[in-house]
């Protein structure tokens, strides 16, 4: 499937070293501000090249409205958006044609489709990333009328750890650290990995700020449960906690339970969701990203043939993939809240009676 949401719906297209990559957002409602330089912004976090912390492939990621906006607002109709690829290299895969990189998507995709676009691994690539960006951009526009904001940074690299969350300081990264005290060993061990021809995994840790009560759709489309779906859909990621997530799984029900006072809740070891709903706390998760799959180091695999050979890999690839990874990881939290805002207008007939009657 390439579609994702109920009543915001993303679709995407396009692979790797294709002619371009874009999405279909369906759901936006008429009369939205769209802010083409915020949506730019957003690209450009993302985009590659920008550091040495990076892959070194350079694309402007400049995106091109097709539809659903006049006069600087939508119109209630899809908005397509089109980014095209400018620096694609797709020479440097030549030598492996016929052969599975470990870790990547190569083997699934042959046995699945019995073809598979060596290009930099086609539709697999976290190029395709770019598009979800465009479209949570858009979202986070709609959510920003609601005072609902989805911020994100690193909290950890190769087992180095973040001891406090500073997303305002996150923003003025170059590796997006949400710790300034932990950024330069952070820094160092991407470095070195890149160095040794290796890569590292990291973490990101997403917050949602000022979501209503009552996000969430039980019992088979709960928030969180449709934001780990989400988290999990981005390439390289792994595992998503909400709230303490595992270390819940060690913890009495005493100190896990997150108290109750007129004032609200006196802890947020639930990472603001309950029974699958929102519970006006900050949503909180951690999205963990394995080690970028693409090393230079030679490596033991088969071909199609099912012949063993060792090979040693070509191309630019980002020596710690979470890094980038993580402004993915807010665009698809920003569609899933938007998508929830949404659903829930009509949970309550009050509310439709006020919109009909109004």
């Amino acid at each position: 499937m390439n579609s994702f949401g109920q009543k915001l719906k993303i679709s995407t297209f396009g692979e790797s070293h294709g002619r371009a990559i874009g999405c279909l957002l369906d759901g936006i409602p008429a009369g939205l501000e769209i802010d083409e330089a915020f949506i730019q912004s957003e690209l450009d976090r993302r985009k590659p090249g920008k550091s040495e912390f990076e892959t070194a492939r350079k694309e402007d990621d400049k995106v091109e409205i097709l539809s659903g906006v006049f006069e600087g607002k939508s119109t209630g109709t899809p908005i397509a958006m089109v980014i095209y690829n400018t620096d694609q290299k797709s020479k440097d895969y030549s030598n492996i044609k016929d052969i599975f990189r470990p870790g990547h998507a190569d083997f699934t995709y042959f046995h699945k489709y019995g073809l598979r676009d060596y290009r930099g691994g086609g539709r697999s690539s976290a190029r395709e990333t770019a598009a979800r960006v465009a479209a949570g951009a858009i979202a986070k526009l709609m959510l920003r009328r609601l005072d609902i904001e989805v911020l994100s940074g690193i909290c950890e690299i190769d087992g180095i750890k973040s001891e406090t969350f500073d997303y305002e300081a996150a923003k003025k990264s170059i590796i997006y650290a949400l710790d300034a005290a932990k950024e330069e060993a952070q820094k160092e061990a991407v470095l070195r990995a890149k160095n040794t021809h290796d890569s590292v995994g990291g973490v990101s840790r997403v917050v949602v700020r000022g979501a209503p009560i009552g996000l969430g759709q039980p019992l088979y489309y709960k928030l969180d449960s449709v934001l780990a779906d989400a988290m999990m859909g981005i390439n390289a990621v792994k595992a998503v906690e909400i709230g303490d997530g595992i270390l819940s799984a060690s913890l009495k029900g005493s100190q896990n339970n997150d108290a109750i006072r007129a004032s609200g809740f006196l802890s947020n070891h639930a990472g603001g969701i309950l029974g699958g709903i929102s519970n006006g706390e900050e949503i909180v998760m951690n999205v963990y990203f394995k080690p970028t799959p693409s090393i230079f180091q030679e490596q033991q695999t088969i071909t199609s043939q099912n012949e063993e050979v060792d090979f040693s890999l070509k191309g630019r690839h980002d020596p710690c993939v979470a890094i980038r990874g993580t402004v993915v990881c807010e665009a698809m939290a920003a569609l899933v809240i938007a998508d929830m805002v949404l659903l829930n207008m009509g949970s309550k007939m009050d509310g439709v009676v006020r919109y009909y009657k109004q």
